[in-house]
């Protein structure tokens, strides 16, 4: 999927989490009714259907995470936008380990240019990138992938692959 599709997709499922959020109705139908032309791209669609069911089934959890770097604000008071933001980005970091944690962090901050508040990419970019790093403190975030090794983030460079040959001052 290329990146313009994944961040269209990303935009889309921001408006059908929001749509859930506010509408309260049953998800089958939020789906449908925000989804519903996607059905002709189908893996765009598979991966809007699996963010938006790990966003919802993991909620807690997320804002535990958010709550938790956002102790000196009022939770309630953080814009609706922002907290689906960071809850979409979370769930990346946490359950697509094919997603590299700098394009998470780089799209979210670029849908939220679009459907947020003027300082909600900075204030976006400083949650996920203080998430980002208790997650690998807590050898919790698993990504597999490039620029990714081992199936974790690569935390020190790999060793060289052949012992160096000696200058030619030695």
């Amino acid at each position: 999927m290329t990146l313009l599709r994944r961040r269209a997709t990303r935009e889309r499922v921001l408006q059908t989490l929001y749509a859930y959020e506010l509408s309260q109705e049953p998800i089958a139908s939020v789906l449908e009714n925000v989804l519903g032309d996607f059905h002709s791209d189908q893996q765009s669609l598979e991966f809007a259907k699996r963010l938006i069911q790990e966003v919802i089934s993991h909620q807690p959890e997320i804002e535990r995470l958010i709550k938790a770097k956002v102790s000196h604000w009022d939770y309630n008071r953080i814009a609706v936008i922002d907290k689906l933001l960071l809850q979409m980005g979370i769930c990346e970091f946490l359950y697509f380990p094919d997603i590299p944690p700098k394009v998470t962090i780089n799209e979210s901050i670029e849908v939220a240019k679009t459907f947020s508040t003027e300082n909600s990419g900075k204030f976006i970019n400083g949650i996920l990138d203080a998430v980002l790093d208790e997650l690998k403190k807590t050898d919790t975030l698993r990504k597999t992938g490039r620029g990714l090794i081992n199936g974790n983030v690569r935390s020190k460079p790999a060793p060289p692959a052949s012992p160096e040959e000696p200058s030619e001052d030695q």
